[in-house]
């Protein structure tokens, strides 16, 4: 009975004023104010001074009630454009997704339909594809600044960036993540480890070419630093935005929000930062349909919802199971193969492990038999698991490099703010990682070419920046022109100082020493230590124990 008469209550109270924004732009306050006084036996008691408490918003002595006229509950809009009509321009906007995965679509395609609203910035882990997503809008000219980990493989933002159109501040993925994350929970700046010593440390940073001549127009500010229990830190100021603009799986009419599988990534941590979180959601029910247990996102983060009217959820990277690789494949595969079957070798059993794009992720193939191995993926997933068969595809179910997976037994989604805090809290045991460059002390640069190439560092300086993982980086000895790509120095910008263990190539493995440099410790079958000299940019030395390099 009592249940009856709060459910009545509520849908009362939703019926009134309550239920509707008065005003777009003003702040949500955590207080139900409503519900700390006894509307329920004022109602039933005195009928017409419970019409005058909800109608006129007093208190109960019947003087003005500030509290009760602002928004109780979320909006719920008929349409995106509706949803999305008083955003200006020059706005910070927030926006979720990673890849295409968990875009809000629907949301950004009604905002490419207003030329009038441009100038803006937005907060992203990246930009979309050329004609998705956050990609219409570049092409629309409507932002002025963007500010991502990764460029990805987007060549209009690219294209944009290089010839000093756009405005980009690349920022390590996880900081990126955590940044929002402590906007949101009102923490105004925090130290990091990630990427100290680095472009993001020490400034200079390309974030606006000059159209003309292509010198730096902008550059990136030096941050301050600070050194706890004998390491170094970065400081970094957190990220807050005028609008966050999310996709969610579920939402019930109270704003309770539930992510599906890996398309929570950064949407959960985008709608604590902003003024104003709008959510494009799958499916709207009603107040108490959802199990206050699985919520992911409550609902005084969230003020406006509208359903989504994407039709088919894209998939940047269809990857499916392969066949062992043939006797007839070309080279550059036996050669991929080669170097990842060496590297599962560093595979132990109990091990949690991060793989990068490519060879990495073509090591978990090989993971010896016995071994048991918990892999983790920085969009969102610990536990990751083969690639899937045609029927397993799921678009809401990718790894970091944008691929179909699908989940091991025992495995977790997640947010992109927590797969990072597993990160750099040292959870993840073993990172694997490819690499243009690395020094003899070990210092990797994998994330552009200033001036003519810029993927992003992604989240590779996070995984490399920690200093409680071990680092092992695969790749090709030589560059394809013959370039040495294992020097004294880096020549590129540095995604991590001092932060490689081991190096592993087609023709042999390298142990890293911080402070003595390289050791050869294994050479593969067929190659000279004559070869490895002369494809090799700097000194190293013999191990004593020179082993065959060894194969799972």
């Amino acid at each position: 009975m009592a249940l009856r008469r709060g459910h009545s209550l509520i849908q009362s109270v939703l019926r009134t004023k309550l239920a509707t924004k008065i005003n777009a732009c003003t702040s949500v306050l955590p207080t139900r104010s409503y519900f700390n006084t006894n509307l329920e036996g004022i109602k039933a008691l005195n009928p017409n001074k419970y019409e005058k408490i909800v109608k006129t918003n007093l208190h109960l002595d019947g003087s003005p009630n500030e509290i009760a006229t602002r928004p109780q509950f979320v909006q719920i809009y008929d349409s995106a454009e509706q949803a999305l009509l008083d955003i200006k321009s020059d706005s910070t906007l927030l926006v979720g997704g990673f890849g295409v995965c968990g875009i809000p679509e629907t949301l950004i395609n009604a905002l490419a339909k207003r030329p009038d609203v441009s100038g803006l910035t937005v907060v992203s882990n990246n930009a979309g594809l050329d004609n998705v997503g956050l990609g219409v809008l570049l092409q629309n000219k409507q932002i002025k600044r963007m500010i991502s980990s990764y460029v990805g493989e987007n060549k209009e933002f690219e294209r944009q960036y290089l010839s000093g159109e756009l405005e980009v501040q690349l920022i390590p993925q996880g900081t990126l993540a955590e940044k929002c994350r402590a906007g949101g929970a009102g923490i105004p700046a925090f130290y990091t480890p990630t990427g100290v010593n680095t472009l993001i440390h020490e400034g200079g940073q390309p974030i606006k070419y000059d159209p003309v001549d292509k010198s730096v127009e902008i550059p990136s500010d030096t941050k301050e630093s600070r050194v706890f229990k004998g390491m170094n830190y970065v400081l970094e100021e957190s990220i807050t935005g005028d609008y966050a603009l999310i996709k969610a799986w579920k939402a019930d009419k109270a704003g309770n929000i539930i992510f599906r599988k890996t398309a929570n990534n950064f949407n959960e941590p985008m709608a604590k930062a902003a003024n104003i979180t709008i959510a494009e959601v799958e499916e709207i029910v009603e107040i108490g349909e959802l199990d206050p247990n699985f919520v992911h996102l409550p609902g005084i983060y969230v003020d406006r919802i509208v359903k989504s009217d994407t039709e088919e959820k894209r998939i940047e990277k269809r990857v499916l199971k392969k066949e062992p690789v043939a006797a007839s494949a070309k080279k550059s595969d036996s050669i991929r193969e080669k170097i990842a079957r060496r590297a599962a070798i560093e595979f132990k059993n109990g091990m949690y492990a991060n793989l990068g794009i490519g060879m990495p992720m073509l090591a978990a193939s090989y993971i010896p038999q016995g071994t048991h191995v918990i892999l983790q993926s920085e969009n969102g997933l610990l536990g990751l698991g083969p690639y899937p068969t045609e029927s397993e595809i799921d678009a809401d179910l990718i790894n970091a490099g944008k691929e179909t997976v699908t989940i091991s037994p025992g495995g977790a989604f997640f947010s992109s703010s927590e797969s990072f805090a597993m990160i750099r809290g040292g959870h993840v045991h073993l990172t694997m990682l490819g690499a243009m460059q690395v020094s003899k002390n070990g210092d990797l640069a994998n994330w552009m070419i200033p001036g003519k190439m810029v993927k992003g560092m992604g989240g590779a300086m996070d995984l490399v920046g920690s200093g409680r993982s071990r680092v092992v980086v695969l790749m090709e000895h030589a560059a394809k022109n013959g370039d040495h790509k294992i020097l004294n120095e880096c020549t590129l910008p540095l995604t991590g100082s001092r932060c490689v263990d081991l190096i592993i190539t087609e023709k042999c493995v390298f142990e890293v020493n911080k402070e003595d440099g390289l050791t050869l410790i294994e050479i593969a079958e067929g190659v000279q230590i004559a070869d490895i000299l002369s494809s090799t940019g700097c000194e190293f030395k013999i191990s004593e124990n020179l082993k065959p390099m060894l194969q799972a």
